[in-house]
């Protein structure tokens, strides 16, 4: 009996580690600096599917593929980055998590919907779509 004790105490990590496959969700620090001064464009079962421009003090522009910018605000709450867009979304959570492929998001509350995946990144602004582009 105790050999066996043994080998699952040894195991455990293992399998821990098996369960959260993607490791520790980032907090509001991590993501910031992980974020900040950039353009990530996110894809979802590998289509592109919006891009978002992080600026400091917690800023944020997205748009979905082909539509107009919406400006936005972000936070933490518990383990989960929040987006504020106003008016334009409800309120969108989100728990980050950074691997070798790039950020990946999951949406709060339904943890088997397919993850949003970082396609690409830059240091170049967001082009913004919409009527009020140049104004």
């Amino acid at each position: 009996m105790r050999p066996i004790l043994i080998l699952m105490l040894a195991l455990a990590p293992n399998l821990s580690a098996a369960a959260d496959p993607l490791g520790p969700p980032l907090n509001a620090e991590q993501f910031d600096q992980r974020t900040v001064g950039r353009t990530i464009t996110y894809s979802i079962f590998g289509q592109p599917y919006g891009s978002e421009q992080y600026k400091p003090g917690h800023k944020v522009i997205w748009a979905f593929t082909e539509s107009e910018c919406k400006e936005g605000d972000w936070y933490q709450d518990g383990q989960y980055i929040c987006f504020d867009y106003g008016e334009y979304a409800p309120l969108q959570c989100w728990t980050f998590y950074d691997t070798a492929k790039g950020l990946v998001a999951q949406f709060k509350g339904d943890p088997s919907q397919e993850p949003l995946v970082s396609l690409s990144e830059s240091h170049d602004p967001l082009i913004c779509q919409g009527p009020d582009v140049g104004v």
